[in-house]
C-alpha cells in the first residue's frame, strides 16, 4: 500500500444545501478513495493511510443524527490505525471537525473554517492547507465551483511534495442527479493527469453544459441577424440545406433540434418555443464550427 498523500476540503453550502469535497493527490483514481458525500447527511474526506470503511461509515453515523465531531470521534476510536489516518467531516449543519494522526507524513495538518474543513499531508507546508481555506472563502458561484478555485490555490501554495497524478469533485444535492431521482450531482474524476486540477476544471465546464439548465436571465432573442449565423453554422456542420436568409421556421429549428441531439445539447434547448436561445449553445456551435 502506499498513502494517499492529498490535499483535500469538504464543504457545506447553507444557501444551496450541497455539500461536496474535492481532492488532488499524487495517488491514481483518488476519487475512489477520498470523496464520500449524501445530501442532507453530510461529507467527508479520508486519507493519509486511508481507512475507506470511514466513508459509508461516517455517513451512516451521520444520518442518523451524530455530529462532524462526535462522527469523527467514533471513527477514529474504533480504529487501530488511527494514528496514519486523516479524516476531514462536516455535517448537514455545516458543523466540521478532522483529524490528523501523529504519524502522518509531514507536512500534514487540517484547518477548521465555517462550514468546511481543509486538510493535507506529504504537502509543501502549512501555506497550502491556509491557501484553499482563503481561495475558498473569497470564491463565487456554486460549491462546485468555489471547491475547484481552492483546490487550485493549493496547487499553487506547492500542494502535494511529491508532485500530482489525479484530482476528483463530487456534490451532492437533494434530487440534483441527471433524471432528478438521486443526489449524485456532481461526481467528476481525473483519475492519471499530468495536470490534473486544470483537467477537472474543464470537465466542471463540461458538465455545467451538458448536464444543466439554462439560466433564463442569460438567453437571447433568436433575431434574424442571429438566425442567419445559425444557419450558416448548421449548414456547414451538415445539417441544414436551406438558405441562410434570417427566417426561424421549421426546417431551421428541426435542423438545430438535430444537430442539438446528436451534441448532446438537449437541455439547452428548451427555450426555443420562446423565440430564444442559450448563449452557451452559441458559443459551443462557433468554437466547433470557427
Amino acid at each position: 500500500m502506499q498513502p494517499v498523500a492529498t490535499f483535500s476540503i469538504v464543504a457545506f453550502d447553507p444557501e444551496q444545501g450541497d455539500v461536496g469535497v474535492a481532492v488532488q493527490s499524487k495517488f491514481l483514481a483518488v476519487g475512489s478513495v477520498v470523496p464520500w458525500a449524501q445530501a442532507g447527511v453530510g461529507g467527508l474526506a479520508t486519507q493519509a493511510w486511508a481507512n475507506i470503511r470511514y466513508g459509508p461509515d461516517g455517513l451512516k453515523l451521520l444520518a442518523e443524527g451524530l455530529s462532524a465531531e462526535q462522527v469523527c470521534d467514533q471513527l477514529i476510536a474504533d480504529d487501530p490505525g488511527r494514528d496514519q489516518r486523516q479524516l476531514g467531516i462536516v455535517d448537514a449543519q455545516g458543523r466540521v471537525a478532522a483529524y490528523t494522526g501523529s504519524a502522518c507524513m509531514p507536512w500534514a495538518g487540517h484547518y477548521l473554517g465555517a462550514g468546511y474543513t481543509v486538510q493535507g499531508n506529504i504537502l509543501a507546508g502549512a501555506r497550502v492547507a491556509e491557501a484553499i481555506a482563503e481561495a475558498f472563502e473569497m470564491a463565487q458561484g456554486e460549491l462546485a465551483e468555489r471547491l475547484v478555485i481552492a483546490l487550485a490555490a493549493g496547487e499553487a501554495a506547492g500542494g502535494d511534495r511529491r508532485g500530482r497524478q489525479a484530482a476528483a469533485l463530487y456534490v451532492a444535492r437533494a434530487g440534483g442527479a441527471y433524471g432528478g431521482n438521486h443526489d449524485r450531482y456532481v461526481d467528476l474524476r481525473v483519475d492519471d493527469h499530468p495536470d490534473p486540477i486544470v483537467e477537472l476544471e474543464r470537465l466542471l465546464r463540461l458538465h455545467r453544459l451538458y448536464l444543466t439548465t439554462s439560466d433564463p436571465a442569460t438567453l437571447l432573442p433568436i433575431t434574424p441577424e442571429l438566425t442567419c449565423e445559425i444557419q450558416t453554422m448548421l449548414s456547414e456542420a451538415g445539417y441544414y440545406g436551406g438558405p441562410a436568409d434570417g427566417k426561424f421556421e421549421t426546417l431551421t429549428r428541426s435542423a438545430l433540434e438535430t444537430y442539438g441531439g446528436v451534441e448532446n445539447l438537449e437541455m439547452r434547448l428548451t427555450s426555443l418555443d420562446e423565440h430564444k436561445i442559450d448563449p452557451l449553445v452559441l458559443d459551443f456551435m462557433r468554437r466547433k464550427q470557427g
